[in-house]
């Protein structure tokens, strides 16, 4: 994969100021339940933004025509998305950056930070099924970072449900005003095409023939008036009637009320056919934010004496100094080289291959040599990236989920939570002489972030912890696959994961009574591990000078 675009915007790139080149920016998120269709839409928007050539079926023969941000071995073969990538590209002098998350709720903790780094979210619905539970959650996510919403009903190639009745459902259980974009012409085999609103520009639908390799090209748009023809007799009558009725009945699209988080577009389509896509990809184009402004603190270095109290900072895009958080970090996207990729999310400054950062809470500095442009498993060396964009710095360790990187040092932005987990096991490997192998391989992926590692205080087993039953089995498939490691789980005596925290005298008093159920995270933070939600509820009552917390920041 190469990145033609992104090369030759280099010499462009000089011309403009950097509150230029920040406003040009689109860093979006799609979201959707399982099997809503997300990865065939991200296939399908590379595909209108000139990304890509062709789109690949995620069953297709062949290892060119594979889902191309689905690149791990586990994803190729079940069709599913278990790990966010993030594709670059431009389109319309625009540079977008796609960041794909996993639909699983067993990866809910992985999409959730990848939310951090998006300014928008595209939410994509199942045009027969509405809105799911998985969508529900993510969308809750959105909403408390108030992340605008672009919603795409998908899957207009089936039958669906009545339309209205989909945007009463948004209106209902998001508390989203919906502005319909545009209006479809029914559904499945019945599927006309769609009719913009306040325009009247009708855009036929043009169904894919038997065994063609390539989508359709669509007719182009025309005047609702004059598209008698691909309509059978009374539905262009019935047609002008729903797009008046719609237009009476729900607000016109207020792009103030959309970026406040208070309405969403809807547009429609079928990302299979690349029906609507064109359309949906210049709505991301116009409307979608440019990087925000950021809140942060200003903390002097680690290892400064007497440093004063930190200081709330606000971090404007077209700021001079380069600024920016760790939000996913990603091991062995390349099984030839044992990489290590943390995912920086730039919110300020011109990034230049070569430049020095340092992270805050280490005071560590960092020379980025070989920062990368990310096309999901594909990359390419970025020689200059700006707020808004996300590029890959290759470490050994160094960077982990929630560190945030600056010129100075002394800028940290709020950090991003682990979770309990929900399911813990123990992890132990076939071959006993392997076990110092298994240590690394585990700390390796639970750095990742997107599973909990807990060496409990007695005994040599290691406890994994994970929120779903998938990431147990995704965990399996890459100590094999990566590691070369032969691992079983098996049950654990424990139900619950607390991280506690406290005075020193009342932690050590607390400690010294439960060792047996106390172990340490991957950071050495202390971890106590209950049988059951009871216990954890006792314990809390017996120490009430120690917090038992679900949730720790790091960062």
């Amino acid at each position: 994969m190469t990145f033609p675009a992104v090369r030759a915007i280099g010499a462009a790139m000089s011309k403009r100021t950097l509150p230029e080149e920040a406003a040009r920016r689109r860093t979006f998120a799609i979201i959707a339940h399982p099997d809503a269709g997300k990865t065939t839409l991200t296939e399908h928007i590379l595909l209108a933004g000139g990304a890509i050539r062709a789109a690949g079926a995620v069953r297709a023969r062949g290892e060119n025509r594979r889902t191309r941000s689905d690149w791990m071995k586990i994803e190729k073969e079940r069709g599913i998305s278990v790990s966010a990538s993030v594709m670059t590209f431009e389109h319309d002098d625009k540079m977008f950056n796609l960041l794909d998350t996993p639909g699983h709720e067993d990866f809910s903790e992985d999409t959730y930070r990848t939310l951090t780094a998006a300014d928008c979210a595209i939410m994509v619905l199942d045009a027969a099924k509405g809105i799911e539970p998985q969508t529900l959650k993510l969308f809750e996510v959105c909403r408390l970072r108030d992340i605008p919403i672009i919603t795409f009903i998908n899957k207009l190639d089936r039958e669906a449900q009545d339309p209205m009745a989909l945007l009463d459902e948004i209106a209902s259980r998001l508390q989203l005003d919906p502005s319909p974009i545009w209006w479809p012409a029914q559904s499945g085999n019945r599927l006309r095409g769609m009719v913009e609103m306040g325009t009247g520009r009708f855009q036929p639908y043009a169904r894919k023939e038997a065994g063609a390799a390539e989508d359709p090209d669509h007719p182009p748009a025309l005047p609702l008036s004059d598209a008698a023809e691909y309509f059978e007799q009374g539905e262009q009558e019935a047609l002008i009637e729903a797009a008046e009725l719609v237009e009476g009945g729900y607000k016109p699209f207020d792009v103030q009320a959309f970026l406040e988080g208070h309405m969403t577009p809807v547009l429609w389509g079928s990302a299979l056919r690349h029906f609507g896509i064109d359309e949906l990809l210049k709505a991301i184009g116009d409307w979608a934010p440019a990087p925000k402004v950021m809140k942060a603190k200003k903390e002097a270095p680690p290892e400064t004496r007497n440093a004063p109290e930190p200081e709330d900072i606000i971090v404007q895009p077209g700021a001079d100094e380069v600024t920016g958080f760790v939000f996913k970090v990603q091991a062995n996207m390349d099984p030839n080289h044992r990489d290590r990729i943390a995912m920086f999310r730039m919110a300020s400054g011109r990034f230049q291959r070569g430049m020095k950062l340092k992270v805050q809470n280490t005071g560590k500095a960092l020379s980025v040599n070989a920062p990368i442009m990310f096309f999901a498993s594909d990359r390419e060396l970025a020689d200059d990236a700006f707020a808004g964009d996300v590029i890959g710095i290759p470490n050994h360790g160094v960077l982990r989920v929630g560190d945030s990187l600056s010129e100075s040092g002394m800028v940290r932005f709020a950090g991003l939570p682990n979770f309990a987990p929900e399911i813990l096991q123990r992890v132990r490997v076939r071959d006993p002489l392997k076990a110092k192998h298994l240590k690394k391989a585990l700390e390796g992926l639970a750095e990742e972030g997107v599973t909990q590692l807990f060496r409990p205080e007695l005994g040599a087993d290691f406890i994994v912890g994970a929120v779903g039953q998938l990431q147990f089995e995704v965990m399996a498939d890459r100590l094999n696959s990566e590691y070369g490691l032969d691992s079983m789980f098996e049950p654990s005596p424990w139900a619950e994961a607390r991280w506690v925290s406290g005075e020193k005298a009342d932690l050590d008093d607390f400690m010294g009574k439960y060792r047996p159920q106390m172990a340490a995270d991957i950071d050495g933070a202390p971890v106590f591990l209950a049988k059951s939600s009871w216990e954890t509820g006792y314990v809390g009552e017996r120490f009430p000078k120690v917090a038992f917390s679900r949730t720790k920041e790091r960062g």
